[in-house]
């Protein structure tokens, strides 16, 4: 069956905080969705269909390393529990990752997974002197350059908007 992947339309609201709960077996996540969409910090937000069904979602947002170029984080990715190991993820982040670098955005940053996310290029973060502000196991706060060279002299502390701190 093909799954298409596209941008998140107001229709898909509620499509989407089913995906993100049904994922994370908790509406936390599907909550931080909410509230990064409401402040108008969803950079990017895709969903992925199959048979026009919602079975993925991907959101970027604002992420800030002080003195350094436009930057977003990844978070969260979510596919439907029967969705997955099929590819969906994937895609559903390939394609957020081109459009947050056609959207002029530096570098991303990911908490997750480092043999998952790796695959698409990131790298721990304290590679390049960058911490995460949340307590986080090393190795898993990651960063992917998506223009070469952008965190070149930059280093630091990434913060993320201030919904992620509500949940």
């Amino acid at each position: 069956m093909a799954v298409g992947v596209r941008d998140e339309r107001p229709g898909d609201v509620a499509a989407v905080r089913a995906v993100v709960t049904d994922a994370f077996g908790r509406p936390d996540e599907a909550h931080l969705v909410d509230l990064l969409r409401a402040a108008g910090k969803a950079t990017v937000s895709l969903v992925a269909e199959r048979d026009c069904r919602v079975v993925g979602h991907v959101l970027f947002s604002p992420v800030v390393l002080d003195g350094a170029p436009a930057a977003a984080g990844l978070a969260p990715l979510a596919v439907l529990p029967a969705a997955q190991r099929q590819g969906i993820g994937a895609a559903l982040v390939r394609l957020g990752l081109a459009r947050c670098r056609a959207a002029g955005h530096g570098y991303v940053v990911v908490l997750g997974d480092p043999a998952y996310y790796g695959r698409f290029g990131f790298v721990a973060a304290e590679r390049f002197g960058l911490g995460c502000e949340y307590d986080v196991t090393p190795g898993a706060f990651q960063v992917l350059e998506l223009a070469p060279g952008a965190l070149a002299g930059h280093s630091g502390v990434v913060r993320y908007g201030a919904e992620f701190a509500a949940v």
